[in-house]
């Protein structure tokens, strides 16, 4: 890889993602602990918020693999831009980042359409 920094220039936009995903992850969690309290209690409506969870948590775990790969690629490039070496595996490692990126992202497309399917659920449940 010519342009060791490359990787790099992806880690901020990937950062936003998972700061978004973060703030996604408590406010399930704190709507989940909400509808455990409650005095009725759903049984379906919390075993798919709790699905929606590790969908989210999986999608956490991908963007934190892309921040490595990309973290590892930049260095690694950088080491052997820097030796003056013809053989560059960074971007093996930053295909595997952008394939884990991509990961994270289909998750969080998934649960957006399941997010708003749980919403119309739960509206046609209270009418």
């Amino acid at each position: 890889m010519e342009h060791w920094y490359i990787p790099a220039t992806i880690i901020p936009g990937i950062g936003l993602l998972i700061l978004s995903t973060s703030n996604l992850l408590v406010n399930l969690s704190t709507e989940i602990k909400t509808l455990i309290a409650e005095v009725t209690i759903d049984q379906d409506l919390i075993k798919q918020k709790l699905k929606q969870l590790k969908l989210l948590n999986s999608a956490m775990v991908f963007l934190y693999v892309a921040v490595a790969c990309f973290v590892i690629s930049a260095l690694v490039s950088g080491i052997y831009k820097s030796l003056e070496t013809h053989f560059d595996s960074g971007i093996y490692i930053t295909i595997v980042g952008i394939i884990s990126a991509l990961l994270g992202l289909i998750a969080l497309i998934v649960y957006s359409f399941r997010a708003v399917k749980i919403r119309q659920e739960q509206f046609h449940n209270k009418c």
